[in-house]
C-alpha cells in the first residue's frame, strides 16, 4: 500500500493539475470571444468586458466545482449543477462557434474547441474522483451510476453500537430515543445503529424511542 500511495498522489496531483490548465485557457480563450462577440452585437462595454463572459463561463466552472465536492464526499450528483452545466456549456460553446463563424468551418471549431476541452477534462476528474472511492471503499453504493460512499461511523456511533449489541444480549435494548440522548446521535445516526445491530442479531430490537 505504502509503494502505491506516492504513485496515486502524483497522478491525482498530475490530473488537476492538467484540468487547471485547460480551464485557465480556456477560460481565458472563451472571454475573448465572447467580450469580441458582445461588444459587436450591441452589448454595452460593462456587459461585454464582464458581466456575459463571466456568468457564462463563471457559470460553468461553479457548477463543476458543486459536482466534483458532491463526488468527493460520496454523494450523487445535484441534478441542478448538471441542468445548469449542460445550459452554460451551450451557451459558451454557442458563442465561441458564433465568433468563429465568420472564417467558416475551421473557424468555428477552433474557437468551440476550449469550451469541449474544459468540460471532458472535468468530466474525467471528476469521475477519476468516483472510482478512487469506490476502489478505497468496497462497500460504497451505486445509485445512478454514483458511487456513495458508506458513512464512517463516530466515535459516539462506535460506542452505541457497543452498548446497543450489551443491552440486546442483556434482553433490554436500548430505545432509539436513549442512544440519542446517551451519546448525542442524531436521529439517523440511532436509527442507522439500530439496523446494524439488528441485521447483525437477525433479529427486531423494540421499536420503542421513549
Amino acid at each position: 500500500m505504502q509503494d502505491i500511495l506516492p504513485d496515486s498522489r502524483a497522478v491525482r496531483h498530475g490530473a488537476t493539475a492538467a484540468v487547471l490548465l485547460v480551464a485557465v485557457i480556456a477560460a481565458i480563450v472563451s472571454f475573448v470571444h465572447i467580450e469580441h462577440l458582445a461588444v459587436s452585437h450591441g452589448q454595452i462595454m460593462l456587459a461585454a468586458l464582464l458581466l456575459l463572459p463571466v456568468s457564462i463561463d463563471g457559470t460553468v466552472a461553479a457548477a463543476s466545482l458543486v459536482m466534483l465536492r458532491a463526488a468527493r464526499a460520496g454523494l450523487g450528483t445535484p441534478w441542478l449543477a448538471r441542468v445548469m452545466l449542460g445550459l452554460s456549456v451551450i451557451a459558451t460553446l454557442a458563442a465561441n462557434v458564433a465568433y468563429g463563424a465568420h472564417y467558416g468551418l475551421t473557424g468555428s471549431l477552433l474557437s468551440g474547441w476550449p469550451a469541449v476541452a474544459f468540460i471532458g477534462s472535468a468530466e474525467m476528474a471528476i469521475g477519476m474522483v468516483r472510482r478512487t472511492r469506490q476502489a478505497l471503499d468496497p462497500d460504497a453504493q451505486v445509485v445512478d451510476g454514483d458511487a456513495l460512499s458508506a458513512p464512517v461511523p463516530t466515535d459516539a456511533q462506535n460506542a452505541a453500537l457497543i452498548a446497543l449489541r450489551a443491552t440486546l444480549a442483556a434482553g433490554n435494548p436500548l430505545s432509539g430515543r436513549q442512544l440519542e440522548t446517551r451519546f448525542g446521535l442524531t436521529r439517523n445516526e440511532a436509527t442507522r445503529v439500530r439496523g446494524t445491530v439488528t441485521a447483525e442479531s437477525n433479529g427486531h430490537l423494540a421499536e420503542d424511542d421513549n
